[in-house]
Order: C-alpha cells, then structure tokens, then sequence
C-alpha cells in the first residue's frame, strides 16, 4: 500500500485527555479515531492489526476442534429474561423497544443466544460434543470509558462455546480451549499470566482469566514472590495470622453525635480517627434473609467470598427502607451492637481490633469503645474481604503483593446454568434425559491490540511483533522528487509485493524528518530508506525498529535481508 492512496493521519503531540500508552499512541499513529466517549473508528492501520489478530484466533479456534458461527447483536429481552440477566445487568445493557414494542437487548455477550440456538439442534448424546465460536462487536453501555480502546462502550470480542453431555466431556472441552488460549496469546507477542477468578455474572464453578501486567489495567492480581502463589483479587485468600490486639480502655460503649456523617471518609476526617479503627456494617439480602457484614474501615467487602463462607445462592445489597427496618436506623449507621433478628458474619480481622467505632442503629449516632466479644458476638468469622498488599500469603505465610493487570481472556465452567434456563436436554445412551453441560470462553480482541502496545514501545513509538503488526516492511524515499529514488523504491515495492511482503511505501512529498518521524511512530518491524547519497554507493539503508540498528546492504541482498531478519526477530 502506498501512503499517499492511504489514510494514516499521524500527531506529533500526545492527544488531551489520555493517559495510557497505548491510547496517545493509538491516536497519534493514526491507528483510532474517538467518536464519542467508549467509541472508536478503527483507521485501515488499526484494522489491519485486528484482522491480524482475529486471524490467529481463528486458526487456533479451529485447530482446537472449534467451528465459527455468526450470531445476532440483536437479542430479544425475554431470552435475557429467561436466565435472570435481565436485571442483573442493570445500567450496563442497552434495551430498546422496537415500532411494535418488542424490546431487545443490544448483545453484551451470547450465552442466551448460543444456547437458544443449540438447542433447538442437539436432541441426542449422538449431537455431541460442539464447540462454536464468534468475533463479533459487543456493547455495554459503560460509565466511565477509560484508556482508549481498553475499556470503551462497542467492543470486539472472540466468544466459544462448549456443549458436552457430561463433566469429563466439559473438562476435556476447556482443556481445549485452556492450551489455544496459550498459543494465541504467544503468537500474539505477549508475556500472559493465568489467573485464578471469579465466575461473577457469568456463572459456572470454575474460571481462569489471562491476564498481562498493565498500569492501566482495571484488574489486580494478588502474588506471592515467595512461593509463586497467584489469583485474582475477586478470589484471592488470605492467610489469618497472628492477631495482637492492643489492650482496650475497659470503657463501655459511648454514643456520640455524628450529624449527616455517614462514610468512614466523613468519620475519619472529623474526628481525626483512622479508617482502621472503625467498624463498618454493611448490610445485605442473603438468599432473602438479612445479614450483617463486619468489615475494618479501610477494608473493601468481598461479595463473592461472602457468598462462599455463608452458602448463599443469592446475594443482594439491602435497600434503605430495608436498613431502617433491621436495624432501626438509616443507611450510613448501622452496627452490630443490639441487633436483633440479624445474622452477624465477621471478618477475621474484626478479632485484632480494640475500642472501636461503630454505627449505633440510630440517625446521627455513632458508638465508641465497641469491642468484640463483650459488645458483640459474630455469629460467623471468616475472610470477608478483598486480599491487599501486605496480606499474608494462605500458602507459605509471606507477604502478598499487589500488581495492576489487563484481562484479556476468560475461560469458564459453566455447568448448567443456561441449559438449565432453556431446558436444553439430550437422551444419553440408555433413553434417558440428561441436561447439557456448558462452557464459555471469551478473548477481548482491543484489548489484545492496546495490550501489546502497552508491552512493546519506545520513546519514539510502537514497536509491533511481526505476527500483528499492520505490515512487515517501511519503505521510505527520501527525496521524492529525485528521479532515481523514485524508480528504485518502486522496484523494490512491486517486488516485495509479488513476492507475498506486506509493504507500506511512504511516497510522500515530505520531508526526512518528517517521514523518519512517522514511520518510528506506527512501529512497522522492518524499513528501508532509499535516499540519493546511498544509491551513489550501490546501496540502501536497512534498520530494524525493535533496537534501531541500520546496516547498508546491496539492492539485490534486500529479498534475503527481508526473510532472514524477519525470522530473527520476535
């Protein structure tokens, strides 16, 4: 392709308003365009890179034993109905109703779809197994887009699908999946970790994410340099320690005035206390049931563990009408002295505290000198919250450490969840109806591209892997009004071109600088600059991107260097 028949509007300023890497460079090497907030053009540069990478999803996909379908992005509200999704995706879907009032979800994800679709079709243990996969743009409707096309409101994702008719089927179906995701990510140039993680609003028993290490990743991973531990925080454990709690006052709970001071932030800053010293109360609906979380002031809840330790199949935030009726105050001062008719779950760190702050059950009242055991009894202790750095590590006792991450793929047990919904059944080999067994996995395919990025630049621009970069070679004339320059560089690309390399020839009436500019920006492997002075000598001037190392090399040798360098390099 030549520059000027293309469309590459490269900015020699980072863009306002961007923070990661991978969105100022995105921008600037003309690879995206934001539309509006969470939505982006993809530029021909850009594209080629995704193409690329749905490429090497596909191939693995197949290679795995997996076939492609196209699903629709439109869905019809009462499948989403039909699992309970419906709600549970709250703000985050896009519903609309159609001229007849019919009213659709714009897809976010497929599992209702795939399995409506499935089902219709498997009717015997004959029928399977099946793994179907889609690239496909979703949409959510984010709150807060953030990092360019990390987290944005249209997106495109690779999701698969396993059905089998039994465990052993499922597992061998996501060991599948588990070894193609390994092999797609390497292709893909970057240094994934796996992870284990939280099923969250998919569902299933078992679910691995991978992940690559990102300062403007929205996950953490919790890790232990020690012993090799790893988890996502939504599941990481923690070991209990040994609690030190300082000797207590002696003194009885004291109520005092807290007007309109609800958060442990308004506490703390009034009364110059620390958040380690309050007792938050956070109140939830388990499986119908109210329930008392107790969790220290500068601790964050975890719903999923809360989940696990008290057996609860549903779990929902208590509304404040809710609060004011279980507890006898309103939301922002609840406690767990006096309660009544509540069950009362702890986390382990509660028993290390002394003398603490508490809300007392009543409006603009909060308790002090609040101490477990003789004030409160937990019904339940256990770990309750999300593991931070400094924790211990539940496998060797050394201290856990804290690393920001980028997702880029999850694979998930989903069990029965959806079949289940559908009444998606088989008739096994005896006759008799058994439920299908699924499993989901999914890819972020932007993310793949803005994570790369983020693993492979330089002060001067990208520095794209042969395997997704948008072309293998730069080809650069100098001085596009010299005659020789011209005829040389266009030999050279038509030959390349015949020969099956991907050839970006920067034809333009620019200057050096210019073009030198440009061209280290979009961060294509290989360049080529023919320029007069080297010609005079027989020769062109060859440079590798990754370390910018130049050599001068003979017209004729360039075929050679191409296919050899090519080879050498990540």
């Amino acid at each position: 392709m030549r520059w000027s028949n293309t469309l590459i509007p490269t900015l020699r300023e980072d863009p306002k308003d961007t923070e990661a890497m991978s969105h100022k460079l995105l921008l600037r090497g003309g690879y995206v365009r934001k539309l509006s907030s969470g939505v982006y053009s993809y530029l021909p540069l850009g594209l080629k890179v995704l193409k690329k990478i749905c490429s090497i999803i596909a191939e693995e996909m197949f290679r795995a034993g997996a076939d492609e379908v196209s699903l629709p992005a439109l869905h019809p509200a009462e499948l989403w109905k039909k699992t309970g999704r419906y709600e549970a995706l709250g703000e985050d879907k896009l519903a609309f109703k159609n001229r007849t009032g019919q009213e659709f979800v714009l897809g976010p994800t497929h599992e209702e779809v795939i399995t409506e679709l499935v089902g219709a079709y498997v009717k015997s243990h004959r029928d399977l197994p099946k793994i179907l996969f889609q690239i496909q743009t979703k949409f959510r409707d984010e709150l807060r887009p953030r990092f360019g096309v990390i987290r944005t409101k249209e997106f495109i994702m690779k999701d698969a699908y396993s059905f089998d008719k039994d465990e052993a089927g499922l597992d061998e179906s996501y060991q599948k999946m588990f070894e193609a995701y390994k092999k797609i990510f390497t292709r893909c140039g970057l240094p994934f970790r796996i992870v284990g993680a939280d099923s969250g609003l998919m569902g299933g028993r078992v679910s691995q994410e991978f992940m690559v290490e990102c300062e403007f990743g929205e996950d953490i991973m919790i890790q232990c340099a020690a012993c090799g531990y790893l988890a996502s925080r939504d599941i990481a454990e923690r070991a209990r320690g040994v609690l030190n709690p300082a000797p207590g006052s002696g003194k009885a709970p004291e109520a005092f005035d807290t007007p309109n001071l609800r958060t442990v932030d308004e506490i703390t800053s009034r009364f110059k206390l620390k958040p380690e010293h309050l007792i938050k109360t956070l109140i939830y609906m388990g499986d119908g049931k109210p329930v008392a979380c107790l969790i220290r002031g500068d601790r964050e809840l975890n719903e999923a563990k809360l989940r696990k330790l008290c057996g609860f199949k549903t779990l929902i935030p208590a509304k404040p009408e809710d609060i004011q009726s279980i507890t006898g105050g309103p939301i922002g001062f609840s406690g767990p002295v006096g309660l009544q008719g509540v069950r009362v779950v702890a986390d382990f760190d509660i028993e290390g505290m002394t003398d603490s702050v508490t809300g007392a059950n009543q409006k603009d009242t909060h308790l002090r000198n609040v101490n477990i055991g003789r004030d409160f009894k937990p019904d339940l202790i256990g770990d309750l919250r999300h593991a931070a750095h400094g924790d211990l590590c539940p496998k060797c006792g050394k201290p856990l450490a804290e690393a920001h991450a980028l997702e880029l793929g999850h694979v998930f047990k989903l069990g029965t969840r959806y079949t289940d919904a559908f009444e998606m059944k088989y008739l096994d080999e005896k006759g008799e109806k058994k439920t299908v067994i699924m499993g989901c996995y999914g890819i972020g395919v932007n993310r793949i591209l803005a994570a790369h990025i983020e693993g492979h630049h330089d002060a001067k621009g990208m520095v794209w892997s042969k395997t997704i970069a948008p072309y293998s070679v730069l080809l650069v004339t100098l001085n596009q009004s010299d005659l020789q320059s011209v005829r040389i560089a266009d030999e050279i690309y038509e030959k390349l071109s015949a020969e099956g390399i991907e050839v970006l020839y920067d034809d333009r009436n620019e200057r050096a600088g210019v073009k030198f500019n440009d061209g280290d920006l979009i961060g294509i492997p290989l360049q080529v600059i023919v320029s007069e002075r080297n010609l005079k000598e027989g020769k062109l001037e060859v440079c590798k991107r990754l370390n910018k190392e130049t050599s001068k090399i003979p017209p004729e040798e360039l075929l050679g260097w191409i296919r050899k360098t090519l080879s050498e390099i990540p």
